[in-house]
């Protein structure tokens, strides 16, 4: 007998992630019918005295043990109470509420079969904007994020913490629902099962980093072509004939950003025929280095973007009103992904961390450390040591947790996927590569200072002018820190390339 395919929405992409999901919680308030309905074959099973996986039976190691009918709702309660076991730091305020949405947008599609009215007090979370608070470890990404989830969805029964407005401090969800005017709910059989399947966390923290990552690998290329210009090295290696002999996306269309950056260069000019023949790598293969990271950050896109628009808990409902246990919880396909985005992400600032290196030397006229007075001066020596143990610490990071796995739940999740951990590694890698960046921003416009009066490329050009509108030129030690920090947050506000889109063309 076959059976129709179920028609998933896919509706959230990564690059317009915020607006993406705030448009489809709005949907979920004005039309959940596909929720609705699908809670209504929970019921039609529950009525037809039929055995279902975690509506009336223990979980886990406990799949076999049934439950009676009138403890049906104290099983989904004491599922969130005794899960609820996270450790650690508290997730950003932001990913708890990408966490939060993720959830809700998942239980909308209808294959979860959640009670209406535990749908709708998620709803009212993310109205009233009462975001709940989620520790950081206690997850092995097998049936999902159970622990965390657990945590994310303890406020509804009146436990667990809601973070404060501005993200500094939790409170007390009991607390925070009175003050609301709401109550603690009380949970329908499956509702607690609905919750904390599911792999929101790892998600969270996949697309909250993707979505960066596509502004990311743009500032990376501007900042190979500062550097570029700052040292002299040749435009040759961006020749399109070489990369179409060579036909990878992110090669070609980073060779098409430096060609980009360096329209109309004097510099390039002034050097042409000086007769140095090749560059060091962290020059010559930006195009293939960068355009790898591209590649496998395309990649880990693609599956987040497949994760975040699909049902993963478990057993799911289906409109014949078949109920299927199965593995969507089951975080292996993001582990890999995001496993593989680390690395990616690694390898922009490692290449960076050459460049900086690079631009100290002292080559083709710039002055050692960047400083025409240096021994009473130390120059840029230090910041090139923080970019390099940042880079250091992100090869350890870059250890892939996914190819590890520890049995739970005596036996029955006798393979685990380690995703969460691969998506924490990713958040810290992710920071590193932030300030490993800003090093080489703050490094290749001091350098391009004593390029002048010739002029670099346009691109280049209009974001070294904007750089030094905030960050003056040096020539005595002071406290780098502060401009570093100014580097970071040009970088992080994501305005050079639209700089670039604005006055020159946009950058791929």
């Amino acid at each position: 007998m076959e059976y129709p395919l179920p028609t998933l929405e896919f509706s959230v992409r990564i690059a317009s992630l915020y607006e993406d999901l705030e448009r489809r919680v709005e949907e979920l308030r004005r039309d959940h019918s596909a929720v609705a309905a699908s809670r209504a074959r929970v019921e039609a099973a529950l009525q037809s005295g039929g055995v279902y996986y975690g509506i009336n039976t223990g979980f886990g190691a406990l799949a076999r043990t049934r439950i009676p009918d009138d403890r049906l709702a104290q099983l989904q309660e004491n599922l969130l109470i005794s899960h609820a076991v996270g450790v650690g730091p508290w997730l950003p305020r932001q990913l708890c509420r990408l966490m939060l949405l993720l959830k809700i947008h998942a239980l909308g599609l209808g294959y979860s079969g959640i009670s209406v009215p535990t749908f709708e007090r998620l709803l009212d979370f993310a109205e009233r904007d009462l975001i709940p608070a989620v520790p950081s470890r206690g997850s092995v990404g097998a049936s999902g994020d159970l622990a965390p989830l657990a945590h994310l969805a303890l406020p509804l029964i009146g436990h667990g913490y809601f973070w404060n407005e501005d993200g500094t401090a939790v409170r007390p969800a009991a607390e925070v629902l009175a003050e609301a005017g709401l109550s603690p709910i009380r949970l329908q059989p499956k509702d607690g099962l609905s919750l904390i399947n599911g792999t929101q966390l790892m998600s969270a923290c996949g697309a909250y980093v993707l979505e960066k990552a596509l502004h990311l690998v743009k500032v990376a290329d501007i900042l190979a072509a500062m550097s570029l210009e700052a040292l002299q090295g040749s435009i040759k290696p961006f020749d399109p004939r070489i990369q179409a002999v060579r036909p990878h996306p992110g090669q070609a269309l980073v060779a098409e950003n430096i060609r980009t950056l360096l329209v109309d260069s004097e510099i390039l000019e002034s050097h042409r025929h000086c007769g140095k023949v090749q560059d060091p790598y962290c020059l010559r293969c930006v195009p293939q280095v960068h355009g790898a990271s591209r590649d496998a950050l395309d990649y880990a896109r693609r599956v987040v973007e497949i994760e975040i628009n699909s049902a993963t808990d478990n057993p799911l409902v289906f409109e014949n009103g078949d109920i299927l246990s199965g593995g969507n919880f089951h975080g292996q396909p993001l582990a890999l992904a995001l496993d593989l985005a680390a690395m990616a992400l690694a390898e922009l600032a490692s290449i960076s961390e050459r460049r900086t290196y690079l631009l100290l030397e002292g080559h083709d006229g710039l002055p050692r450390l960047l400083m025409k007075d240096t021994g009473i001066n130390s120059g840029f020596m230090i910041p090139q040591y923080t970019a390099a143990a940042l880079v250091s610490e992100n090869k350890v990071l870059c250890h892939p947790a996914s190819v590890d796995s520890i049995p739970t739940s005596l036996g029955q999740e006798d393979h685990v996927s380690m995703g969460s951990i691969s998506a924490l590694k990713l958040l810290t890698v992710l920071e590193n590569v932030e300030h490993v960046l800003a090093i080489e921003l703050f490094t290749a416009a001091q350098a391009l200072d004593y390029r002048l009066p010739l002029r670099p490329g346009r691109g280049v050009e209009i974001v070294h002018h904007y750089v030094r509108r905030h960050v003056p030129h040096r020539e005595a030690d002071y406290f780098y820190q502060q401009d570093i920090a100014r580097c970071l947050e040009m970088i992080r506000s994501r305005e050079l390339p639209d700089l670039v889109a604005r006055e020159l063309r946009p950058l791929h």
